[in-house]
């Protein structure tokens, strides 16, 4: 009979505290002016339907946003996330681990053909590495070895890939552009810490992540009550970018045949190109 009274006294003390605790956690103070309800609710900006008889003209091409450039840092930063304000990667990492966004393949092709899941992610970027413990009686003296697991950082990833199509729309007179993949792109380092390349993580089908991502938080610099998106960062191309490859007969980069200051120098030519054509057709 003690046993049990004593059993239901500490149960009874465990859920007082835990009233407690929630109750502490819903009548904390705000943080801020105003309850933020809008984000919750946002949805991306649809996209005007084309036809394909209304495209006389379209190009594809791939850029690199480097995340280290001033205008991408909302992009890039906060490296820890905070309450209501993620990374770009985070918030990527995230979306997938919860099945919101579906990942593909890098290895394969763009094409989004081959889906990968959260798990094989992990497993590809999480580094496992086998310590010893030494004995501090003793340096010479191995104690055991302890298996340590060092997890996927996403302040390694500065540069993602972007893939899109240009294209000129005469039922609207206009030239319009349609981002359909990102891919991040992960740094390597050695054993040392010391940097020597980089790697493809993965595909994702922007179109399917927009929901997601016009509900990521991204930090107004001008602007605090100004809450913007991811996905509005990208429909307003609110980034900074180079182009490394167009399509071409030969689906060659433009490091395959350029090089150092000619490689920049063909990327401008391309950048170039597009708004050329779009000023030709409007002058008379």
């Amino acid at each position: 009979m003690k046993t049990l009274l004593s059993f239901l006294l500490f149960v009874g003390f465990i859920i007082g505290i835990s009233t407690t605790s929630i109750a502490q956690i819903l009548d904390s103070p705000r943080d801020g002016v105003f309850d933020e309800i809008h984000l919750n609710n946002k949805k991306p900006i649809p996209y005007y339907p084309v036809r394909e008889a209304d495209v006389i003209w379209k190009k594809r091409i791939w850029r690199i946003m480097d995340l280290r450039q001033k205008l991408n840092h909302p992009f890039y930063y906060p490296e820890t996330p905070q309450k209501g304000w993620k990374n770009f990667m985070t918030v990527l990492m995230d979306a997938i681990r919860e099945g919101s966004i579906t990942a593909y393949d890098p290895t394969k092709d763009d094409q989004f053909l081959v889906p990968l899941t959260y798990q094989e992610i992990e497993n590809k970027f999480t580094r496992i590495d086998t310590v010893p413990i030494f004995d501090p009686d003793n340096p010479q003296r191995i104690l055991r070895y302890e298996v340590v697991k060092e997890e996927f950082d996403p302040a390694e990833v500065q540069r993602i890939k972007v893939k899109e199509d240009w294209f000129f729309d005469k039922q609207r007179s206009v030239m319009d552009v349609r981002i359909l993949g990102i891919c991040p792109v992960k740094n390597l380092y050695d054993d040392d810490g010391n940097f020597f390349g980089f790697t493809d993580m993965f595909w994702i089908y922007f179109p399917e992540a927009r929901p997601v991502f016009a509900q990521a938080t991204v930090f107004n610099r001008h602007n605090g009550a100004e809450r913007r998106t991811y996905d509005e960062l990208f429909w307003k191309r609110m980034f900074d970018s180079y182009i490394y490859k167009e399509e071409n007969v030969y689906d060659r980069e433009i490091s395959d045949y350029a090089s150092g200051m000619d490689a920049l120098l063909e990327a401008e030519r391309i950048k170039n190109e597009l708004f050329e054509f779009e000023h030709e057709l409007w002058e008379f």
